[in-house]
């Protein structure tokens, strides 16, 4: 039986386990574009990272994995050159990768409501409603993160801790966490601004937005995964994680450009 793409994407990782090589088969041997900055470009690049793994290979331990369209999007525990996280997004064509995504970032001890990066729902449900879901994340990031229209996001969470789980490592659930901690960012002098949508993908309740922007100055990649229940945000996780400088880089192919 034919594989989703789905799962040909979460294969491919679970191989990094395995060292199964039928998953590297998903990918397209003469079409593979990379964005994750620090690898070479096409499937040269992936292999050189691969033949670079430590002794005892990579690990990935999928989490979460969510299809829209020709998009793949999976929330990953990683070791690869040490404990992290990722956010990956594969591209398909006549149901092979052509095009990667990733943000990573490192393991993070649970944030003060007691979550980690990773725990919480993953199976989606609503799924008539990805594409309203997928407007009300848009929305969001363009009113609040990037216009600051704070009068507004009694529009997209609703009051009470219980009502907005976080995930982020140093954030308290509920808008009184998220406030507190713009609040001691502001403080100390550190600005999160948030400047380009590239992409929102989306399957049913589970909404993943890609943006571009600074913290404290520094050109960043900000993942944010959202959950969406009646309407509202009520769940968030994200990778935040810092662009590579240009002369650092080992392909030309952008962080973003989707």
């Amino acid at each position: 039986m034919e594989l989703s793409n789905k799962e040909k994407a979460v294969a491919l990782l679970n191989s990094f386990n395995t060292g199964d090589q039928t998953a590297i088969g998903y990918i397209n041997p003469n079409k593979y574009i990379q964005h994750n900055l620090a690898v070479g470009d096409g499937l040269s690049g992936f292999g050189a990272i691969m033949k670079n793994a430590p002794e005892g290979g990579f690990k990935a331990n999928v989490v979460r994995a969510y299809q829209d369209e020709e998009y793949v999007f999976i929330h990953t525990i990683y070791d690869f050159f040490g404990p992290k996280i990722g956010f990956d997004i594969f591209r398909f064509e006549e149901g092979l990768i052509v095009e990667h995504w990733d943000n990573l970032t490192a393991v993070t001890p649970a944030n003060p409501s007691g979550h980690t990066q990773t725990d919480g729902p993953t199976k989606p449900e609503s799924l008539n409603k990805t594409e309203t879901n997928k407007a009300l994340v848009k929305d969001f990031i363009s009113a609040i993160l990037m216009k600051g229209e704070m009068d507004k996001i009694g529009n997209f969470i609703n009051e009470g801790a219980e009502n907005y789980i976080q995930h982020n490592s140093v954030i308290a659930d509920g808008l009184s966490g998220l406030g507190q901690a713009l609040e001691g960012m502001a403080k100390e002098g550190i600005a999160m601004e948030y400047s380009t949508i590239h992409k929102v993908l989306g399957e049913g309740n589970f909404v993943l937005s890609v943006s571009e922007g600074k913290l404290g100055g520094i050109p960043t990649s900000y993942y944010d995964l959202f959950r969406v229940e009646d309407g509202k945000i009520v769940e968030h996780w994200d990778i935040v994680e810092t662009i590579l400088p240009e002369a650092e880089r080992k392909n030309n192919n952008g962080k973003f450009n989707f």
